[in-house]
């Protein structure tokens, strides 16, 4: 089992800048597929981004793709999201998710954070 716990949310203006961090417990990081998801207010839950086991595959939500970087540091059992040219329509809580699944469309996730609050103003 891994505990994740999120941080770096915050209230930024349109275009700018967050870096969100995951912090996972437990030595079996690397064994976990990384992802984030996000759920603003109203909506259902949407997947952002994942990452693969080595960080070497990426598959991002079109609503971020060039703007959201995912990485991972597998010796910090740490997965990152930087969040450039932020929009009002990125206000959500965000939450870091790991899958036990091999990398691949359709994941399951087992394990989810409590999420960190993203705010984006106009």
């Amino acid at each position: 089992q891994v505990q994740l716990v999120e941080s770096g949310g915050g209230l930024v203006q349109a275009g700018g800048s967050l870096r969100l961090s995951c912090a996972a417990s437990g030595r079996t990081f690397s064994s976990y597929v990384m992802g984030w998801f996000r759920q603003a207010p109203g909506k259902e839950r949407e997947f952002v981004v994942g990452i693969s086991r080595s960080g070497g595959n990426t598959y991002y939500a079109d609503s971020v793709k060039g703007r959201f970087t995912i990485s991972r540091d597998n010796a910090k059992n740490t997965v990152y999201l930087q969040m450039n040219s932020l929009k009002p329509e990125d206000t959500a809580v965000y939450y870091c998710a790991a899958s036990k699944m091999v990398w691949g469309p359709r994941l399951k996730y087992d394990y989810w954070g409590q999420g960190t609050q993203v705010t984006v103003s106009s």
